[in-house]
């Protein structure tokens, strides 16, 4: 039973540390400073029936709040017990008001520390481990899931307070009346049964809507991305059909969920009182115990046993969350395990020299992806990947980007092995441009910029980068020129305009060494032929890897490697190539790159 107490506790002092004590310590004294303001109800109840004040009045080993009095020669009179009662509860309030801020304040930092901490966790994750992650998984816990979390910190710390009043009140309780206490102990731990049943119903439901969070999230994500498809050619409803269901059974569980919750609710007072009359009445008929004694212990135990049914609601209320927050812990550890391999400590500042890879070798999931590759690039030369699909081209082009660690070979730039730098400060000289362009919602600006200051010095580089992507033109047309909102992705722009920006921002990096990948795949001919001038345009400025589908955009680059099976089985200039390889020939012939090949 413990154990699944602890792992909450375990969860939780790991992200707030040490001021979980602190906020214990406040309870405690909230608790306490309450239990002797209700002590002082006693002499009161008793001065009702004998107003001789100083009498003894029977409070168990509580009397010494009545010593006090004698001790700092305070004579006891219902003026001077209601006064001290007062200032009992005023610093109780006051208590009170400083654990609940302080709370609110712990809450809210470790809301945003685990927030903060997922986005690094996502921000370091390789990714070789993220191209097998489900990314339904990643946005339900970065969104859906972490909200969930608050929630469960709250109803974590009310718990973990509800923990401290009953030891508070029950101690109390026990230096009143012990035959009394133990009975309402035995009555209180009976009534656990109860909640327990509905807690495990409880956590299977809330794990249910986790698991079925994480595949509508994945369902959602898709019907956005793969929208047109699903709408020409008349599959939406089909789609959205797995969609509703799993928003369904999301409803089905949480309706669960509320259905126990109302139960233990509506269980908990009467449960309270039932335990409260069978304990009066063993007391009063078996026992024999004062009436006095009774009534004090009854003030404390009715508290306790208050916050007993409060720390199962809570509980319950946990559980609620139980499945999100499996589920951040099983995040935590799946991306920290699949951190980035690739990271030491010198600083990459420029690319001098040359490329080198020497018998580079890489599999995936036990299958040979890359063998024994060796190539040599040099700064500001030209380059195309070549060869059918799986063949090992954009892998080599993942490995030299830092994205994956290689098991066995070498990459290094300007002679410095690839894993002996900082990858990141690495990869900002690296500019990639993809077969999809990738256009954020914003302007021009900001896509070309990444968000830079608008200043004179970023303006005229952003102006200098759109001109050699050959889109300055089209900006200049537009109302607001840089300041045109691209929209959704970029939706105001066509294909080749969309590649055009992204070209742009990674000229606007100042970087070393540009990867176009399928850049022009993608593309109709005549905006084809305009990206190929762009190409043509960046030779010599920079180090150029071109993963080409088409090959006529590749005909003028320095070196073309061509891949079969993981090896790279012929490399040299286009036309040298062609004379060489039968396969690249064949290549050739299947795309039309020329009417008469013989002439090339």
């Amino acid at each position: 039973m413990w154990d699944k107490y602890f792992k909450y506790f375990a969860f939780f002092y790991k992200n707030i540390g040490n001021k979980m004590f602190l906020m214990v310590g406040l309870n405690f004294l909230v608790g306490v400073l309450d239990g002797f303001g209700l002590v002082m109800f006693l002499p009161l109840l008793q001065y009702a029936e004998d107003s001789d004040m100083a009498s003894s009045t029977e409070m168990g080993d509580l009397n010494f709040l009545l010593e006090g009095f004698e001790f700092v020669g305070v004579e006891i009179t219902i003026y001077s017990v209601l006064g001290v009662l007062l200032v009992f509860f005023l610093l109780k309030g006051l208590v009170k008001y400083i654990e609940t801020n302080y709370r609110s304040i712990v809450q809210n930092e470790f809301i945003t520390s685990i927030r903060l901490e997922a986005v690094n966790h996502l921000a370091n994750y390789n990714y070789k481990a993220f191209s097998k992650t489900d990314q339904g998984w990643i946005i339900n816990t970065l969104t859906g899931e972490i909200g969930k979390i608050s929630s469960a910190s709250n109803s974590y710390f009310l718990m973990l307070q509800s923990i401290i009043m009953i030891l508070v009140y029950s101690v109390l309780a026990f230096l009143a009346n012990p035959q009394f206490s133990i009975l309402v102990i035995i009555g209180g731990i009976s009534s656990n049964f109860v909640f327990n049943y509905f807690n495990k119903k409880t956590l299977i439901a809330s794990r249910n809507i986790t698991r079925e969070g994480n595949a509508f999230q994945g369902y959602l994500s898709q019907k956005v991305t793969f929208f047109k498809y699903l709408k020409a050619t008349g599959s939406m409803d089909v789609f959205s059909s797995k969609i509703k269901q799993k928003l369904l059974n999301i409803n089905k569980n949480n309706i669960k969920i509320g259905h126990y919750f109302a139960i233990l609710n509506s269980l908990r007072e009467p449960l309270v009182m039932l335990v409260v009359v069978l304990v009066i009445l063993i007391s009063v008929g078996f026992l024999d115990l004062s009436m006095g004694l009774i009534i004090l212990s009854l003030l404390f135990f009715y508290r306790a046993l208050t916050f007993l049914m409060s720390f199962q609601t809570y509980y319950n209320s946990l559980l609620t969350s139980g499945g999100a927050l499996e589920n951040l812990d099983l995040y935590f550890q799946k991306f920290t395990e699949g951190r980035d391999g690739l990271n030491g400590g010198v600083k990459f500042t420029s690319f001098d020299s040359q490329i080198a890879i020497e018998s580079l070798c890489f599999s995936y999931d036990k299958k040979n992806v890359l063998e024994n590759v060796t190539l040599s690039i040099p700064k500001n030369s030209s380059i195309a990947f070549v060869g059918e699909s799986g063949s090992g081209k954009t892998t080599l082009t993942n490995l030299i980007c830092g994205l994956m660690p290689y098991e066995k070979g070498t990459i290094k730039i300007d002679g410095i092995e690839l894993s002996n730098f900082d990858i990141v400060s690495y990869q900002k000289r690296i500019g990639y441009i993809t077969q999809e362009p990738v256009i954020f919602s914003d302007t021009f600006f900001n896509n070309v910029t990444f968000w830079a200051v608008k200043n004179e010095h970023n303006l005229l580089k952003f102006w200098n980068a759109v001109e050699k992507a050959n889109i300055a033109s089209y900006i200049k047309e537009c109302e607001n020129l840089e300041d045109t909102d691209l929209g959704d992705s970029g939706s105001m722009l066509s294909g080749g305009q969309k590649q055009r920006v992204s070209i742009a921002r990674e000229l606007f990096k100042s970087v070393d060494i540009l990867i176009m990948d399928e850049a022009t795949s993608a593309l109709d001919s005549e905006t084809e032929k305009v990206i190929q001038e762009n190409i043509e345009s960046l030779k010599g400025e920079y180090t150029l890897i071109v993963i080409a589908h088409r090959l006529s955009t590749i005909k003028n680059l320095d070196q073309v490697a061509l891949f079969s099976k993981g090896r790279i089985i012929g490399i040299d200039n286009f036309q040298k190539l062609v004379s060489a390889s039968p396969k690249f020939m064949e290549m050739i012939n299947l795309q039309s790159v020329t009417e008469n090949h013989k002439n090339i």
